[in-house]
């Protein structure tokens, strides 16, 4: 009877990871590498993603809910570059073709992970006290972005000094500090706003500014324990198609 039960699970174990995987997925390297300033173009979709020049810190960012800061691993997953077409058989919410995401890295990349709790200092995303000022987009046809991909964004704008020549761009300053989607806000969203870089000023004031005014939200600094992905292995050209 045990033996029974065991084989019964084990095979509705395999059932189950079968209907995680995306139905057809075309993965290969970008034939043209663009860099850190153009790279990173990926879009869940109602069936399947799309990603263009994303590197693998980007891909198992979006499988695993994370922000890019919160995958840790070799520095090649900032350099290979890859362009990715997945469907799955039929529409799915975007959880499940994280899911989806997951099997794809483990059966093309071999990717091996684990997680870990790292103490960082962090930005919290919250509402601000008189509310949010954003409202979710109910229909449209294009991809705007979650919370959790805005808050990923934000890391890296604070992580830009200004420049004190208004016709120079400012550039990166260091490693982004990790800021976490706090508002407990769903849906998707379009952002318009309105930021001009002032000499003498920082990122983080100016978007405090930006968050506070235009947005209903605000940013909270604080040290703490959090979670992290650490990539034990993983290919850097991926499995035949």
């Amino acid at each position: 009877m045990r033996s029974l039960f065991l084989l019964t699970f084990t095979a509705f174990g395999q059932s189950v990871a079968k209907t995680i995987a995306f139905d057809v997925a075309s993965v290969k390297p970008s034939q043209r590498v663009l860099g850190p300033d153009d790279n990173n173009l990926f879009a869940f979709e109602p069936a399947g993603i799309s990603a263009r020049n994303v590197t693998l810190r980007r891909v198992v960012a979006e499988a695993y809910r994370l922000q890019l800061n919160q995958v840790l691993g070799p520095a090649w997953l900032d350099q290979s570059e890859y362009d990715i077409d997945a469907k799955a058989s039929g529409e799915a919410d975007k959880e499940r073709l994280a899911l989806m995401l997951r099997t794809l890295l483990a059966e093309r990349f071999r990717l091996t992970q684990h997680r870990e709790t790292k103490e960082l200092r962090v930005y919290e995303l919250v509402t601000d006290q008189g509310g949010p000022k954003v409202q979710a987009i109910k229909t449209g046809l294009h991809f705007h972005g979650d919370l959790r991909q805005f808050a990923d964004f934000l890391a890296i704008q604070l992580a830009i000094s200004v420049s004190d020549d208004p016709g120079r761009p400012g550039r990166a300053s260091g490693p982004p500090v990790p800021v976490l989607d706090k508002t407990g806000l769903p849906g998707i969203y379009d952002f318009g706003v309105d930021i001009r870089p002032e000499p003498g000023s920082d990122m983080f004031t100016l978007w405090q500014r930006v968050l506070k005014d235009q947005m209903g939200l605000s940013l909270e600094s604080r040290r703490g324990e959090v979670d992290v992905l650490v990539v034990g292995g993983a290919e850097k050209v991926p499995t035949a198609n």
